[in-house]
C-alpha cells in the first residue's frame, strides 16, 4: 500500500496535475456530449458494422409431379392430376406453414427468399379452358405463412415476387371432374416492424428467365417450365444492398446454366454489396449430385464469378445437406444428400455464421411430416462500415 495512504501525506504536484488532467478532459467531454449527443451518436453508428440476417426456403411444392409428366393419354393425365393432388392434400401444408413459420420467428430474418410458394386453386365442374382460369383458392402457401407468423408476433410482407408457372388440369372426384389450378411463385419477404431509418426495402424487380425447359407432352402438347428471379434493394443501417431470390431449372443442367449466366448479367450486374438467395439445383463440389439433374457446373460458375457461400466459410466440416426428403414428407429418417440451397454474397459482405433450418427430427410436424422436402439456409453477414 502507499506510504501516503498510511500517512496521510498530500499527493505530489504531479499526481495533482494529472488528476486536474483528467478533470478537466472528462468535463469537456461531459460537455460536448451534452451539447452534442446526436453527433456523437450518428459516429458511433457509423463506425459499427451492419449485420444482415437472411433465410432461404424451398417451401415444396406439396407433391411429386412426375406421374403428370409421365400420361399418355388424357383417361391416364386426369388420373395423375387426381393422384398428385391427393398428395398435396396429404402433405398438409396449413400443418407445415406451423413449422417454417416457427424457423423464421425463430431465425428473425430481415428478409426470406422464398421458392415454390404455391397458390392451388379449384373450379367445378371442368371447363377444359386452355387458359388457366380456376378461382376458388384451396391453398395459398403465401396468405398461410403470412398468418402463420403475425399469429407469432411476426410481421412479414412479400415486398417482391416472380410468377413463374400457372397451369390447369382436370381431376376425378365423386362429383365429376374438377379443374385443378397451380401457380408457382418465388417471393421475398420482409420485415415490416422496423423503423425506416433502421430497415427499408426499395426498387422491388423481377424478371422471367429467357431460358426455360420445354418438354413435349403427348396430351399437353408441350410443358413449359418458366423460371424467374425476384430482387429487392435493401438499407440496414444506412447501408444499401441488393438482395436477390431465384429457383433455377432441376431437370434440365443446360437451360439451368444459361439461367445462371443471366442472373450474373442482370440483377446481380451491380457494385452494390449483393446477396444470392435461392434453391439453384446444383449441388457443391459434386457431392451427392443426382446426374443428369444437379451434376451441373452452376454453383463454380457464381463462385468464379466472386461470389463466396457463407456455408462453407462458416460451416466448413458441415456438408449442410439441404436435399431431399421422400415427396410424402414422411420418411422416418432423413434423406437430405446433397447441398443446392444457398446463400452467396459478393461486394463487401462477410460471413458470419449459417445454419439448417427444418433439417432435425424435431422440427417434424405433430403428425409426423418434415416441414418441407428440402431444408432451408439462416445466414448472418456483416457489412463493414465506409
Amino acid at each position: 500500500m502507499p506510504e501516503t495512504a498510511l500517512t496521510g501525506a498530500p499527493p505530489s504536484a504531479g499526481r495533482i496535475r494529472r488528476r486536474r488532467t483528467r478533470a478537466t478532459f472528462f468535463a469537456v467531454l461531459c460537455t460536448l456530449l451534452l451539447v452534442l449527443p446526436g453527433s456523437f451518436t450518428a459516429a458511433a453508428a457509423d463506425e459499427r458494422p451492419v449485420l444482415l440476417r437472411v433465410l432461404t426456403r424451398n417451401m415444396y411444392l406439396g407433391a411429386d409431379l412426375r406421374p403428370v409428366l409421365a400420361a399418355t393419354d388424357t383417361s391416364s393425365l386426369i388420373a395423375a392430376v387426381t393422384r398428385v393432388y391427393a398428395q398435396v392434400q396429404a402433405t398438409n401444408f396449413p400443418e407445415r406453414a406451423e413449422a417454417l413459420a416457427d424457423e423464421i420467428a425463430e431465425s428473425d430474418p430481415h428478409l426470406v427468399g422464398l421458392q415454390e410458394v404455391r397458390l392451388w386453386r379449384s373450379q367445378s365442374p371442368a371447363d377444359f379452358s386452355p387458359t388457366p382460369n380456376a378461382t376458388d383458392v384451396e391453398y395459398d402457401f403465401l396468405q398461410t405463412l403470412l398468418d402463420a407468423l403475425a399469429a407469432r408476433g411476426r410481421h412479414y410482407a412479400a415486398v417482391a415476387t416472380i410468377t413463374n408457372s400457372d397451369r390447369e388440369i382436370p381431376r376425378s372426384t365423386p362429383d365429376g371432374l374438377q379443374d385443378i389450378r397451380s401457380t408457382d411463385y418465388n417471393v421475398i419477404l420482409a420485415r415490416t416492424d422496423l423503423p425506416a431509418a433502421r430497415f427499408s426495402v426499395a426498387n422491388p424487380q423481377q424478371g422471367a428467365f429467357a431460358a426455360r425447359l420445354v418438354i413435349p407432352h403427348p396430351v399437353l402438347g408441350s410443358i413449359a417450365f418458366p423460371q424467374g428471379w425476384a430482387a429487392v434493394d435493401a438499407t440496414l443501417g444506412g447501408r444499401t444492398m441488393r438482395v436477390v431470390d431465384t429457383h433455377l431449372e432441376a431437370l434440365s443442367p443446360a437451360v439451368q446454366v444459361r439461367q445462371g449466366a443471366e442472373l450474373l448479367d442482370g440483377p446481380l450486374d451491380t457494385d452494390l454489396p449483393t446477396v444470392l438467395l435461392g434453391d439453384l439445383n446444383s449441388a457443391a463440389g459434386g457431392v451427392g449430385a443426382v446426374p443428369g439433374m444437379s451434376d451441373t457446373p452452376t454453383y463454380a460458375d457464381f463462385l468464379a464469378a466472386g461470389f463466396r457461400d457463407v456455408w462453407t466459410e462458416t460451416r466448413r466440416r458441415d456438408p449442410g445437406f439441404t436435399c431431399c426428403q421422400a415427396p410424402d414428407l414422411r420418411n422416418a429418417a432423413s434423406t437430405l444428400s446433397q447441398r443446392i440451397d444457398y446463400v452467396l454474397f459478393r461486394n463487401g459482405f462477410e460471413a458470419v455464421r449459417a445454419e439448417r433450418v427444418g433439417d432435425e427430427q424435431a422440427d417434424r410436424t405433430p403428425s409426423g411430416l418434415w416441414p418441407s422436402d428440402h431444408a432451408g439456409v439462416a445466414a448472418a453477414l456483416r457489412l463493414p462500415r465506409g
